[in-house]
């Protein structure tokens, strides 16, 4: 079954190309990591398949009737806002329900759940401003988590945290391809990729290399260390 699938998909700024007749289809409940240097294209891949983009050329199907949970490395809110950690996280509930509506009971304990599997919970009171990179890093993906989605589109997920966070989030992201979620991941990080079933490496906004992870391991390829 598809996850993701794009057919000669283009998309530019401006007149500058950033992504050039991309075409690959992602099996739905898999984890696929996106690699390449700066400029590659992998932030505008994202963007487009989580819809915050759409292509100059091409097509772009999701599974039906899922919105994707798109989590940016780094947060838009100022952290001057009064905001706390919790908060923070509840807003991902706000687009299944509206921001002015009040959270049921069932999303608040999905709420409750991910602060404590994130390590967050103890400084869910706690006001934005005063968190380090590390820690917004993770309640952004716990925003992220509480949405529920069937596709979650990850920018850099373990960048700048510890080795501690970073095990919890690779656990996390396991489990949420267990149990059927699609998984798309930007990453430099080799380890990380390595997490993966398949990498899809972008060189000037073209898919150049697509591997998977199994037979590479097999080969001696890719470590899986």
């Amino acid at each position: 079954m598809s996850g993701i699938s794009l057919r000669d998909v283009a998309f530019a700024y401006g007149n500058r190309a950033v992504i050039d007749r991309m075409n690959f289809s992602l099996e739905a409940g898999t984890l696929t990591a996106i690699q390449g240097a700066n400029g590659s294209g992998k932030s505008t891949l994202l963007g487009l398949v989580a819809g915050i983009l759409s292509p100059a050329r091409g097509e772009i199907r999701v599974m039906p009737g899922v919105r994707p949970a798109l989590v940016l490395q780094r947060s838009a809110a100022p952290e001057t806002l009064p905001l706390t950690v919790r908060q923070a996280v509840a807003m991902g509930c706000w687009g299944n329900r509206g921001w002015l509506s009040r959270l049921g009971a069932g999303e608040r304990a999905t709420v409750d759940r991910t602060l404590e599997a994130l390590g967050l919970a103890d400084i869910a009171r706690r006001q934005l401003g005063e968190l380090s990179g590390g820690q917004r890093q993770r309640v952004l993906l716990a925003q992220g988590l509480v949405q529920g989605s069937a596709l979650l589109v990850l920018d850099e997920p373990t960048a700048g945290v510890d080795a501690q966070t970073q095990a919890q989030i690779r656990d996390l992201i396991a489990h949420e391809v267990a149990r059927g979620v699609t998984v798309i991941e930007a990453t430099h990080s080799t380890a990380d990729a390595a997490q993966a079933g398949r990498i899809l490496t972008l060189a000037q906004g073209c898919v150049v290399a697509d591997t998977d992870t199994a037979t590479a391991a097999a080969t001696g390829a890719v470590s899986v260390a």
